[in-house]
This record gives structure tokens, C-alpha cells and sequence, in this order.
């Protein structure tokens, strides 16, 4: 078989293999800590550089000669193209690859333009088999590499074992966590990590990123590498742990266990973890536990109270729905912090006005980022969205720079209202104002655009005081 290109020399070289992150909410970034340690095992020496928290280093971009930028959402994908094109500036020689979840729904742009590679899924594998294949210069095809002329599905580890799939991540070579994001609560700031007990969705809500990918399937990263990971967390200075999987509730038994064990190990710690609203309503005898392990609050992607939108949506829980899980958090003693998508094309602004009061009347203005009013529909290339009756009316062209379908709300007013709370929300971030202030200037300009009178908001945000609800200093972003 002719050689794909000429095998690349000296790729176990420190600093040959460099990694970069640009945006992981916040955390210190699993995107790199993980493949790292898969690098170690396999002899390699790669630098890491974590573009949230650190200057890019351009020496080490000249020296490397293979660059892998880890793009696990929409906004590291697009800091991560930002980076690969100065990277070809300094490097145009180094083999270029994107990987992580958003790298395979991307692929046809990132492969015309910037990429020699991508790599998607459970990608650890596939970027050591990809390396042991630059080096040997051959072009036999890799599991889960797509190359240009050549795309490959994403690979997610059937049939493969956990002990090889999944490594306890390598976090010697990153930023401290004190320059990550940390857990604010009753005034304090405190110290936290970020770890995942589970990968993939065993759900396929249709807009969200990790259907396409991993179909409904999950898989859980066995127990001894969650607990060894927070150890070495903790030992850096973390008293909080964010549980990151995409639902801490997708294989509850593993879940639970890792909880009770850390809790065990580590009394002090506490927790967050993110569920769908329809499994707290499945496991509701679980939320009093999980309040006693030290979870303080619980993300969860309500997204809209239009029953229309969750349909469309295919959510999995509806208005009346929220309305119990709020309940059921509350009165498990923890917070329930909503991640929303106020702005599709089936949403109203009666929708976005019954959204705020909602969010008044159950008392969760300090539970939520304002950032999270202003969100509006992504629809990337590959989406389960694509080909539905109901999206398919309002598509629009792909914007492949933006990494997603345009779409025109039927609304005009619900567009102008996007950008209004958008410029609200930004103004605020910059000025860092509280969020329930913010809050208030989004309702005031919602009512002003509908036309109707100003109503005052209810102060009360049980069970924590107004400013002391339990949050994480990054909002989230998708």
C-alpha cells in the first residue's frame, strides 16, 4: 500500500505531540488530561496548552509535529478553528487533527479547510492508532479517523474493555485548578475539579450533539478510575467535585456507588452533578441521598416550558413536569440550576414571558445564569434535527464558519428580542453584575417588547438567601 504521507519522525519526541485546549466550562480540561495519560502509556511525551487560562506558546507550536485540538462543544470548536488557523501560519509542515465530539459533525469543513484529521467518540484509541500509523507512514485506514477522501464513522469502544478504553486522566502537566473554575457558596469561593463517571447519553434528544455521535448508547468509566481521579483532584486542593457526564443518572446503580464512595473517602467534598428532569421524576427516592453524599445543586436541561418546543424537541418531560422536579430538588435540600434554550423556532414570546414568571414564581432567579435567557438554537451539520417535519419548515442554509443551520424565527420580534437580552446579558458580564439584577433588566425589556406593564419579581430563592444559591464562578455555555 503507497505511503500516505511520509512517515512522521521522531513523534515520541517531548513536545513532538501537543494538544490544545480552548474552552471546557470552565474546567481544567479532561480533553487533555485524559488522552494524555493514553499518550504516557504508549511512550509518548506530548506538551499540553490550555488556551482558557494560558498564553499560546508559540515555540512549542513551531517544535511540535502533530497539533490535536480537543473540541468538545460548539464554542471550543470555534476558539479551537481561530487557533488551528495561526497554528498553520507558524507550523503549515505539523499534521493538524481536531478531536472531541463536535470534531466528527464538523468534519467536512474542518477537513477542506484546516484539518488533516478528525477524530470523534471515544477518541483515546484512535488518536494512539492514528499516531502509530503517521509514524509508520502508511495508508491503511484507522477506526474512527476520518482524513480528507477518506471519512470514517466516530468510534466508541464496543466490544473493546474499559481497562483500555479508560485511563485515570494525566493532570501533572496542567494549569493548577486555582486558575479554574471554582464553587461560589454563602460568600465563599472554593477550590473545584471536574471528573465523569459516565460517557454518551443512553437519550437522543434530537438537538442535542451527543445523539448523532453516540446514538442512545452510554458507557460508564469504571469506579476505580472516577475515585483515583478525584484523589489526585482533592490532593491538588479540590473541595468540590463537578460530576460532568452529560446525565449522572443515565446508569444510576454506577453512579451512586462512585457518589457513596467519594463521600466515604471524602466527607468534606461536595458535589454537582447534571440529570434530565425526567429522571429526577424517575428516581426521586435518589435525591434526598445525593443531598447527604454533598451534591449542593443539580443542572438540568429544562431547555423551555412550551410543551410544543419539548416535543419538537423530543425531551422526554414536559411543563408540568419542571414544575415537579424544581419541587422535588428543593425539598431534597439542593438546588436546581435549569440550563435553558428560550429560543427556537417553534417558541413564542408569550413562551419567553410564561418562561420568566415561571422562573419568579418558583423562585430560581439566583439559580440560573442570565447567559442561559439568551440561548438560542444550534443546529450543526449531522444533527438528529436535520430531515424532521418539524425543523425542516425553517431551515435555512448551513453556515459552515458558525457550525450550524440558519434559521429565521416566523417571528421578527422573537429575533429582536434574542439580540436585545443578548446585548443585556453581555453588558452585565462585562460590568459583573449580580444575576438577579440582570434578571430583572431581561423581564423589564421582555414586557416592554410585548407591550405590557412591569411586574416586580418575588426576592425569595429557597433554600439558600437571595446571592448565596450555590453556583460555579464559569457560566455555562454550550
Amino acid at each position: 500500500m503507497p505511503p500516505l504521507t511520509p512517515p512522521l519522525a521522531d513523534l515520541r519526541a517531548h513536545g513532538a505531540v501537543l494538544l490544545i485546549s480552548c474552552y471546557e466550562l470552565g474546567h481544567q480540561p479532561l480533553g487533555l488530561a485524559s488522552p494524555s495519560e493514553h499518550l504516557h502509556h504508549h511512550g509518548y511525551r506530548p506538551r499540553l496548552l490550555d488556551l482558557a487560562v494560558e498564553p499560546i506558546v508559540e515555540d512549542s507550536i513551531r517544535e511540535a509535529r502533530f497539533v490535536g485540538i480537543s473540541v468538545p462543544m460548539h464554542t471550543a470548536l470555534s476558539l479551537g478553528v481561530r487557533v488551528a488557523r495561526h497554528v498553520r501560519r507558524l507550523n503549515p509542515a505539523c499534521h493538524l487533527c481536531f478531536y472531541g465530539l463536535y470534531a466528527p459533525l464538523n468534519e467536512e469543513f474542518l477537513l477542506q479547510e484546516l484539518a488533516d484529521s478528525v477524530i470523534g467518540g471515544e477518541y483515546e484509541i484512535p488518536l494512539i492508532n492514528w499516531l502509530h500509523a503517521l509514524e509508520r507512514g502508511t495508508a491503511e485506514p484507522v477506526e474512527g479517523v476520518s482524513i480528507p477522501q477518506s471519512p470514517r464513522p466516530p468510534w466508541i469502544g464496543r466490544g473493546v474493555s474499559n481497562s483500555r478504553v479508560y485511563r485515570k486522566p494525566r493532570r501533572e502537566n496542567l494549569p493548577p485548578l486555582d486558575r479554574y473554575a471554582h464553587l461560589e457558596i454563602r460568600g465563599q469561593q472554593v477550590t473545584a475539579g471536574s471528573v465523569e463517571t459516565t460517557r454518551g447519553c443512553r437519550h437522543r434528544c434530537l438537538h442535542c450533539p451527543i445523539t448523532p455521535i453516540y446514538g442512545g448508547r452510554f458507557f460508564v468509566v469504571p469506579r476505580e478510575i472516577v475515585l483515583e481521579d478525584v484523589r489526585a483532584l482533592v490532593g491538588r486542593g479540590a473541595m468540590h467535585i463537578t460530576f460532568g457526564d452529560p446525565d449522572f443518572l443515565n446508569g444510576p446503580g454506577h453512579s451512586m456507588a462512585v457518589a457513596r464512595d467519594v463521600h466515604e473517602e471524602f466527607p468534606q467534598v461536595t458535589f454537582d452533578i447534571t440529570a434530565k428532569v425526567e429522571h429526577l421524576l424517575r428516581y426521586p427516592h435518589l435525591l434526598p441521598e445525593l443531598s447527604a453524599l454533598g451534591c449542593l445543586f443539580i443542572v438540568s436541561a429544562v431547555e423551555s416550558l412550551s410543551d410544543l418546543v419539548l416535543s419538537n424537541l423530543d425531551k422526554g418531560h414536559s411543563k408540568a413536569d419542571v414544575a415537579v422536579a424544581v419541587r422535588l430538588v428543593s425539598d431534597a435540600g439542593m438546588a436546581l440550576r435549569p440550563s435553558l434554550l428560550p429560543f427556537t423556532p417553534w417558541s413564542t414570546l408569550e413562551d419567553y414571558l410564561e418562561l420568566l414568571d415561571f422562573i419568579v414564581t418558583h423562585r430560581l432567579v439566583g439559580n440560573i445564569d442570565p447567559v442561559q435567557l439568551t440561548i438560542r438554537l444550534l443546529v450543526p451539520p449531522g444533527s438528529a434535527l436535520l430531515g424532521t417535519p418539524q425543523f425542516e419548515p425553517y431551515r435555512g442554509p448551513l453556515d459552515p464558519e458558525a457550525f450550524t443551520y440558519r434559521w429565521d424565527h416566523p417571528d421578527p420580534l422573537m429575533d429582536r428580542l434574542q439580540e436585545i437580552v443578548a446585548a443585556l446579558v453581555e453588558r452585565a458580564a462585562e460590568a459583573a453584575e449580580a444575576p438577579e439584577l440582570t434578571f430583572g433588566k431581561i423581564r423589564q425589556a421582555a414586557q416592554e417588547l410585548a407591550g405590557i406593564p412591569s411586574q416586580p419579581e418575588d426576592p425569595a430563592y429557597p433554600p439558600f438567601p437571595p446571592g448565596e444559591t450555590p453556583r460555579l464562578s464559569e457560566p455555562w455555555f454550550c
